[in-house]
């Protein structure tokens, strides 16, 4: 039996998503098949009450899974907004959408339904795209001679 709720996809980081709206779906489904069952059971043959409290009991299981994934999607988005904060005035280098690489020193940080949205010399870059990040005293594509005999 496929449960669509434990194969949702997060909808994104900081969007708002539709996980309430899909849980309230799923309790109402739930319980239309319940009612359903009860419907159309054979009165000379009638399901066992145990049935229907063990589905009762896997589905309060869901709803608290569901919970502890939505608080632990959350607690990702939190940390990745203060990780892209922590890189205003750091050199960082990323790569576009035609894989080019370039550098820059990021100014700001938006969020958006996406994700952190880093502000690198007026270009808006995806922390996702971003590739390096240093404090600007060494430089990552300096080559340095290993042969010191």
């Amino acid at each position: 039996m496929s449960i669509p709720a434990t194969e949702a996809v997060t909808p994104g980081l900081f969007g708002t998503g539709s996980t309430a709206t899909q849980t309230t779906q799923d309790k109402d489904m739930f319980l239309q098949l319940l009612v359903t069952q009860m419907r159309y059971q054979d009165p000379l043959n009638p399901t066992d009450s145990g049935e229907f409290l063990a589905q009762s009991a896997q589905f309060t299981a869901l709803e608290k899974m569901q919970s502890v994934a939505d608080q632990t999607s959350l607690l990702l988005a939190s940390q990745m907004a203060f990780g892209a904060s922590g890189l205003v005035g750091r050199h960082v280098t990323w790569s576009d959408a035609d894989g080019e690489i370039h550098k820059g020193v990021v100014s700001g940080v938006t969020f958006g339904a996406s994700g952190p949205v880093l502000d690198i010399g007026g270009t808006e870059v995806p922390l996702a795209n971003v590739v390096s990040v240093t404090d600007g005293t060494s430089t990552p594509d300096a080559t340095t001679d290993s042969d010191s005999d």
